[in-house]
């Protein structure tokens, strides 16, 4: 690599201690503002960098991978999941593709958590209740919810952070059970306590919770479409910290509205930032604006992660999370 700092471009505002650390290291492009590029922008960004510093809210498709700089030579992404990036049209321009993973673990399995409570306990009711200032003073018979001790968790997609929400469910006292492109090793099952169903359709007919813990791909998307909703039981609910295109909005949108599930969480959307109106409706339906992972913590890993694999790749050498096709 030339002895000159490489030029790096970061798409949105990252927590100050990152940025000064790139400063320290690298000719980089710091926003002013903290709204996503336009794909204009990015593309003008992409045809002057070294290295680029996108996010999640970059959508890195091939058209715009056909319009880079010869000097673009890393995609150093600030997010684990990669589904915003065209990695196969940037792997055959010679663009490596690194990412962030094992940071954001346990916070977005923390959130999961979280939001299994906040439904099955009706959190959001009684906080309405309280900010309404109609609270006439406990009830026997007033909103109750349900313990989740004892109930049956599906967890869909055990990778690493599946794994940790099975660990958190477990000492809940939940029943784990879950379904996996692979299953597990017989000494992690049995370390979790959880049972593999190989067949998707029959794991979702019988939990009483299930978690969506699995990347977006092509043959994930509406992976819950309505036949599967259809086979929850009416008493289930649904969580997504994941990727919203795994569930096919609309029809769980039709489901809650009908009764035909308890409850959802939802952490992410089908449609990004355009979540169905119509969910903002229903009392049993919790909403987030994908705060899985929106810790301190897990913010400033992510940016660690980040800047060494900028670094590894700037003395010559593979950067450590290099995201490979393969992989996806």
């Amino acid at each position: 690599m030339s002895k000159e700092r490489l030029s790096v471009f970061v798409t949105r505002r990252l927590p100050d201690a990152v940025e000064k650390r790139m400063a320290e290291l690298f000719d980089v492009t710091l926003r002013d503002d903290d709204v996503p590029l336009s794909r204009e922008a990015l593309a003008q960004a992409m045809k002057t960098a070294d290295v680029l510093v996108p996010t999640i809210t970059d959508i890195i498709d091939a058209g715009l991978i056909g319009q880079a700089g010869p000097n673009l030579k890393l995609i150093a992404h600030y997010g684990a999941g990669v589904d915003n990036i065209d990695v196969e049209t940037a792997r055959r321009r010679g663009v490596l593709v690194s990412n962030t993973p094992d940071v954001q673990t346990d916070d977005t399995a923390d959130m999961t958590m979280g939001l299994i409570l906040a439904i099955t306990r009706r959190l959001p009711e009684g906080l309405a209740t309280m900010q309404s200032g109609n609270w006439a003073g406990w009830s026997p018979t007033a909103l109750l919810g349900g313990r989740i001790g004892g109930r049956r968790i599906g967890i869909l997609g055990m990778g690493r952070i599946g794994r940790a929400v099975a660990h958190r469910a477990s000492a809940f006292g939940m029943q784990v059970h879950y379904h996996n492109r692979r299953r597990l090793r017989p000494e992690t099952e049995a370390e979790i306590g959880a049972t593999y169903w190989e067949s998707l359709d029959q794991m979702v007919s019988r939990v009483d919770v299930l978690s969506i813990n699995c990347p977006h791909t092509p043959s994930t998307f509406h992976l819950l479409n309505a036949r599967r909703l259809k086979l929850m039981k009416p008493t289930a609910v649904i969580v997504n910290t994941s990727r919203g295109e795994v569930i096919d909005e609309n029809a769980l949108t039709r489901m809650l509205r009908a009764g035909e599930l308890a409850g959802a969480g939802l952490d992410v959307y089908e449609h990004g930032t355009a979540a169905n109106p119509r969910l903002r409706e229903v009392p049993n339906v919790v909403l987030l604006p994908h705060m899985g992972s929106a810790t301190h913590e897990s913010r400033l890993e992510m940016g660690e992660k980040v800047i060494i694999n900028i670094k590894t790749f700037d003395d010559g050498h593979r950067p450590p999370d290099l995201v490979v096709p393969a992989m996806l």
